[in-house]
């Protein structure tokens, strides 16, 4: 699985708000800064996040960018929904949607567990875990294991 620069940018940047929640709107550059994101990029990310409801935008002197919900209510996965998709496509195509016929017709169920999982992680975590560094026990117990953190 690939996780695009731009789902990375934006799980960063919305963890940045979620980090400076009580302290009020935070300004792009600001947020493009203190996460050494492309300040250019970073605004067509927010305005993508701003459209999918998960950040509002204020303008002004005293304006920025702030979560539309509680950190508790987003998840990593609907972060990463709004910027790039559908968590797990093959060539663009959501797994459901495909067919194969001979010895790969078992292929399409491994594509489905694939995205079964991807989704229970992602869609298990929330912003407020991951800015607390409180991961869920099932995510802490994966990233535990050293054969995590190693390429076959």
């Amino acid at each position: 699985m690939r996780i695009s620069a731009r789902a990375d940018y934006a799980v960063r940047a919305a963890l940045q708000l979620a980090h400076a929640r009580d302290a009020g709107p935070l300004k792009a550059e600001a947020i493009a800064d203190a996460q050494d994101i492309p300040h250019k990029f970073l605004e067509g990310i927010l305005n993508d996040m701003r459209r999918g409801g998960l950040v509002l935008s204020q303008r002004g002197g005293n304006g920025g960018y702030r979560l539309a919900k509680a950190p508790e209510s987003i998840s990593i996965a609907d972060v990463i929904r709004v910027v790039d998709g559908p968590l797990v496509s093959v060539r663009g195509v959501r797994p459901p949607e495909l067919s194969y016929t001979g010895p790969a017709e078992s292929l399409l169920p491994l594509w489905v567990a694939l995205r079964a999982n991807v989704r229970q992680i992602l869609d298990g975590v929330s912003l407020a875990d991951v800015a607390s560094a409180e991961l869920p026990t099932r995510v802490s117990a994966l990233a535990e294991d050293p054969a995590s953190w190693t390429n076959p």
